[in-house]
């Protein structure tokens, strides 16, 4: 798309065009503006929106120019402080946009207005009582100002501002935003949330804009806790610092006063006053004060914090943003994920746990340009507006409806999931209308992120966060499902969580040694007792499968699955964990995995099956056990399945293995199989 061309309309362009006129921005008029301006988005789309806010290219033109125009006249660069002031002093009087920050000395209020560079600034009080957050961080807003020799100074601040307009919608109904948004698809909606957020949705991956989403709850749910590690470049702290005029994003260290109010109560801290703190760099932390961590680690607990006599509670959301320097797998192998987390904060395990979601910033691209949008979307500051009403109510019950959450959840995991279902419902679903899929995705991101602060408390090695098999069951049939972590793959391939009827886990040792470790996955489907191979079952492999399924079918009556089996087609894949191609032996896993599948019975979970067999049902035992069960200790088993001919090789076995690994000693297929589904 040449720059100069009009971006193609979709059919999604019109929806929001007809529903939420004037309520909307083409997102690349924002991007062509902003390179010319360092102002943030919500200033920029708070003008395109009142002048560009059209579907008519005749008038987004001449709104641009207007834009433009006000820009050019009314926002001051820093570099051109002076030419502002003497502007402002030769006309008497001249209106801009600016950031106002208003500190008290001794009795009076001074205002600094930054770009224009000027620090004592006069500005009716009035305006300080009606914007608190003028004090604490500043406002960016459309100023009047005048100049007027001032006696009592003898001219040194002759700047007044008479009119001061915040940059931010002035009424928002949020009836009516429910009403419309049931106009659209969940599809639909999530597309223009993406949009409104200035990327574009058809460059990503469902799960990729389900990641975007979350960086909004802070936004939408008060006293939500957002962790974020990841690389350089992928735009962590966008949402904070561009996308809401409520919002303070804190580079650099801070103080408690600053954060939580002043010990007199005197002056408010940044936590009673924003919406959303967020913390850039979070290794920065490391430069303040011990107190700062101690009392942001009660307010992240409870919302409410000590100072002096006082307690005092806020409801900003606490988001911390780092950088990785490591690759992910790295990380995961070789120690946790809050490794880039200031010591003061990583070693704290209390604190760790107090977050509520932990967002793999890694699977966030960088920022490309074809990731960002040239579509409508909201005016930011209209989102933000909707996402601030949106903080005063609750879904946190909404999970009820459907679903209860297993029993590894405690309190404070319980808390944490309830509360990004409800900012997830409130972004997503905000009039509420939500299907049990919906709300199940929902849910799994929920115990997914929360699930990924805790599995980094048990790596730290505290016995009382060993319960991360998270899981929620559907009420209807109590079926019940278990969500994993997606990078935990390098280091527990043995997942310790309950598996599928049909899934086991087995190993073979070559005569060098190597260990091959595999997950088997029987499934059946209607049919006639065929057995079906996927292509990656070939040789040796191929052929003790099919030993073992001929015993299976010769024995099927006295095992008790003739039934079953003549009416089922078995399916088989084996996918190989550690990928060395290693010829393996797999009867006996296969069988009891047919036979799982076939009652369906799950087997035990972190169980190693060992051990081939013969059409007649002989067990062969393995070349060795010590380099299979030190592989299966490395990734997670804690029981082995282990032939009865292997009882002398348990010798060798060292004691460290002995340890964890239970072994279960077997003599036939049919005491394999019952003593690993717990069928005896």
């Amino acid at each position: 798309m040449s720059s100069g061309a009009t971006p193609t309309r979709d059919a999604l362009d019109d929806k929001v065009n007809r529903l939420f006129a004037g309520k909307v921005v083409r997102k690349d008029l924002v991007r062509k503006v902003k390179v010319g301006a360092n102002v943030p988005v919500f200033v920029l789309e708070f003008l395109l929106g009142k002048y560009c806010a059209s579907s008519d290219e005749v008038a987004i033109q001449m709104g641009l120019q207007v834009v433009n125009d006000t820009l050019a006249s009314n926002y001051i660069r820093s570099d051109e402080s002076m030419k502002a002031q003497a502007m402002v002093k030769d006309r008497g009087r001249h209106t801009f946009i600016d950031k106002v920050k208003v500190r008290l000395v001794d009795s009076d209020y001074w205002a600094e207005v930054t770009n224009f560079g000027h620090k004592n600034v006069h500005v009716p009080e009035h305006y300080v009582r009606e914007y608190e957050r003028l004090v604490m961080g500043g406002v960016w807003a459309q100023i009047d100002m005048r100049f007027e020799y001032d006696e009592e100074s003898r001219g040194k601040n002759p700047f007044w501002i008479d009119k001061l307009t915040p940059i931010q919608i002035a009424t928002f109904d949020l009836e009516e935003y429910r009403r419309v948004r049931s106009e659209f698809t969940t599809d639909e909606w999530l597309d223009l949330i993406m949009r409104s957020m200035g990327y574009e949705p058809g460059e990503m991956s469902r799960r990729l804009k389900m990641l975007f989403l979350v960086r909004l709850i802070p936004l939408a749910e008060r006293n939500y806790n957002l962790v974020e590690l990841g690389p350089r470049g992928t735009g962590k702290s966008y949402v904070v610092q561009e996308v809401s005029p409520y919002s303070a994003l804190l580079t650099g260290g801070t103080t408690v006063a600053n954060l939580f109010g002043h010990m007199n109560g005197r002056q408010k801290g940044m936590v009673q006053i924003w919406d959303v703190v967020g913390f850039d760099e979070v290794a920065d932390l490391q430069k303040m004060p011990k107190e700062v961590i101690t009392t942001m680690k009660t307010y992240c607990e409870s919302g409410t914090f000590q100072r002096g006599q006082e307690a005092v509670s806020g409801d900003a959301s606490i988001a911390m943003f780092g950088n990785t320097n490591q690759p992910v797998d790295v990380m995961v192998q070789t120690g946790h994920l809050f490794a880039p987390m200031p010591d003061i904060i990583r070693d704290d395990m209390a604190f760790i746990d107090r977050m509520h979601f932990y967002l793999p910033g890694w699977e966030i691209p960088k920022m490309r340009n074809e990731m960002f949008t040239s579509h409508y979307g909201f005016v930011v500051d209209y989102l933000a507006e909707a996402l601030r009403d949106l903080r005063k109510h609750n879904f946190t019950e909404v999970i009820d409806r459907y679903f209860d959450l297993g029993g590894h959840l405690n309190a404070r995991d319980r808390k944490a999931v309830r509360k990004t279902v409800s900012g997830v419902m409130k972004i997503l679903f905000p009039h509420g209308e939500v299907t049990q899929e919906e709300l199940a995705e929902v849910l799994e991101l929920a115990l997914e992120g929360r699930r990924r602060v805790k599995e980094q408390l048990k790596k730290m090695g505290s016995f009382e966060y060993y319960h991360t098999s998270f899981s929620y069951t559907l009420q209807e049939n109590g079926e019940e499902k278990f969500v994993g972590v997606p990078e935990q793959g390098g280091r527990d391939l043995i997942s310790t969580d309950p598996l599928a009827p049909g899934t086991v886990y087995s190993a073979g040792v070559t005569s060098d040694g190597t260990v091959g470790l595999y997950r088997v996955e029987v499934s059946v489907s209607s049919g006639t007792g065929k057995l079906k191979l996927a292509g990656g079952v070939a040789g040796a492999m191929k052929e003790s499968v099919q030993r073992a399924f001929s015993f299976l079918q010769a024995k099927k009556t006295e095992l008790g699955i003739a039934r079953d089996l003549d009416v089922s087609d078995v399916h088989v894949e084996v996918i190989d964990l550690l990928a060395n191609r290693v010829e393996a032996e797999l009867g006996v896993a296969f069988f009891v995995a047919c036979y799982s599948a076939l009652r369906k019975a799950p087997v035990s979970p972190a169980l190693l099956i060992l051990g081939d067999m013969s059409v007649q049902g002989n067990i062969k035992p393995l070349r060795s056990l010590t380099e299979p069960l030190q592989v299966a200790k490395d990734n997670g088993a804690k029981r082995a399945l282990i032939p009865i001919e292997n009882k002398r090789n348990f010798l060798d076995v060292s004691a460290d293995i002995m340890e964890h690994v239970d072994p279960i000693f077997f003599g036939d297929p049919k005491t394999a199989a019952m003593k690993t589904l717990g069928l005896t």
